[in-house]
């Protein structure tokens, strides 16, 4: 299969030493055990600041004679217990590698909403008719929540930075060993490759003994053993983290696998090559006892579908009015810049493989199509002056607007394609047509990862069909305000 060829070189020695890992203690106590005393005293501070701002801002009344601060040590008490319990019990301190900043910060937000409302009313149970009671105005209450949560989505992203930026300049990495030589695993290579910040450090690959021997390189990462000798490699390379992604032929051996990889506190996923081939969301099942994997429909129906389409057009009727003038400004800078249309329409292969005139502004020659379809391409000549400004930011675009309106597409959605290179990808590419299950859009989960341009086809099926597969409100509303932040940091690099 092209991709997973095992290239073997006698002269190849199995790793027999650990790999050294430039992980500095520092950087492993900073990542991994300061995040609850970040919080602490976020909090802390966070709560005087709200006792002196109700006696400051103006937007509740102002007390003529408050308690002291003092007074109200013992609600604070409670506050912190409360809240960093919850944070806890919600998993805040189990870190994602692969979560968004703003999923971060909602699951923040709500959580310290409910530890809050939690304090004001377990405080005035627990301290009712005691010494330590004390007034808790909703005023301060307020205060108290807006600013935590100020100062602790500034620590929170501050210190996720951090930890990003140790793990891009390799300091703060965990060892990972690969399981299996197959379409998955050379997947897998490639995505870690291609993602620093997820903090790994591939020691290795494991293949299957009886098909290949141990003398050589799989995806670049070499060949240091085989099944039966996981425990060995496992404790000799100190691997924290285990992918077992067999080929579809050997899953049978899976469960011996896992067994050989129960070594400690090592972490191990299984990623087989027949997952890949299932398009839904999988749910393991319990029937009778027996354990069964569950592959939902993954298709917009109902209130969903309802829910998404009016998002389309509430923000469609939005953008058109907000954008308008400057829309306007745009379409007579084409005018004087080239004799010609303002508007390039071209056919593309919407929802269920129909096509349909997709608009943007015009920011190629009138001749560009002349010889037939062709990839746009860095530097490409065919692109003016003021069409490759438009392109770097993606306001060529913004007419698309009309087709979002017309019910043709949506704000966000898998790319259209034009209808030659879906024939051509349809033929190579598996499930690529399972893009085509929902409309297309503006922007996707694809162009927001960076796959824009002349980039992998095959990676951004990938992550089409992801979207597709887990679609949510909220996952358009990150894909919008990502899509912004890149158009205010000049666009994305693939874009040309």
């Amino acid at each position: 299969m092209v991709g997973t060829r095992v290239e073997e070189n006698q002269n190849y020695t199995p790793i027999t030493e650990p790999l050294n890992r430039p992980t500095s203690w520092v950087a492993q106590f900073v990542a991994h055990r300061t995040l609850p005393f970040l919080d602490l005293i976020a909090l802390t501070v966070a709560f005087v600041l709200g006792y002196y701002a109700r006696m400051v801002l103006p937007f509740f009344p102002v007390p003529r004679d408050p308690p002291a601060l003092a007074e109200y040590i013992p609600v604070l008490i409670v506050h912190l217990v409360v809240n960093i319990t919850f944070f806890y019990v919600t998993q805040l301190y189990h870190q994602r590698r692969v979560s968004s900043i703003l999923d971060m910060i909602r699951s923040l937000v709500g959580t310290l909403t409910v530890g809050t409302l939690v304090t004001s009313a377990l405080q005035e149970f627990i301290y009712k008719n005691s010494a330590f009671e004390v007034d808790y105005p909703r005023g301060m209450f307020f205060y108290i929540w807006i600013i935590s949560f100020v100062i602790l989505a500034f620590g929170r992203v501050s210190h996720r930075l951090l930890v990003l930026r140790w793990r891009r300049k390799g300091r703060l990495l965990d060892n990972l060993l690969i399981i299996g030589t197959g379409t998955s695993s050379h997947e897998l290579i490639n995505f870690i490759d291609h993602s620093p910040s997820l903090g790994f450090q591939v020691v290795g690959v494991v293949s299957n003994a009886s098909k290949l021997l141990p003398k050589g390189k799989f995806a670049n990462i070499p060949i240091i053993g085989h099944y039966e000798q996981l425990p060995e490699i496992i404790d000799r390379h100190q691997i924290e983290h285990v992918v077992i992604a067999l080929p579809t032929e050997e899953l049978g051996q899976l469960a011996k696998v896992i067994g050989y990889c129960r070594r400690g506190r090592v972490d191990i996923k299984v990623f087989p090559e027949l997952f890949s081939l299932m398009t839904g969301e999988m749910i393991l099942d319990d029937v009778g006892g027996k354990r069964m994997v569950s592959v939902q429909d993954i298709v917009l129906r109902g209130w969903r579908l309802s829910l998404k389409r009016g998002m389309d057009i509430v923000g469609a009727i939005f953008g058109m009015i907000l954008f308008s003038p400057l829309m306007m400004f745009t379409s007579l800078l084409i005018k004087f810049q080239r004799n010609g249309p303002v508007f390039h329409i071209q056919q593309r292969m919407g929802m269920d493989g129909k096509p349909f005139s997709m608009i943007k502004f015009r920011s190629m020659r009138e001749d560009a199509d002349v010889s037939g379809p062709g990839w746009t391409v860095k530097n490409d000549p065919r692109i003016t002056r003021l069409g490759r400004l438009m392109r770097r930011t993606s306001w060529d675009e913004m007419p698309q607007l009309i087709n979002v309106l017309l019910g043709q597409m949506s704000l966000v959605g898998p790319r259209p394609e034009q209808p030659y290179y879906v024939r051509e990808f349809r033929q190579r590419i598996p499930r690529y047509m399972d893009r085509h299950q929902e409309k297309a859009g503006m922007t996707g989960w694809a162009q927001v990862n960076g796959l824009r341009g002349d980039t992998s086809i095959s990676e951004r099926t990938r992550f089409d069909l992801w979207y597709v597969e887990h679609w949510s409100l909220w996952l358009d509303f990150k894909i919008i305000l990502r899509t912004l932040f890149q158009i205010v940091r000049g666009g994305s690099p693939s874009a040309y």
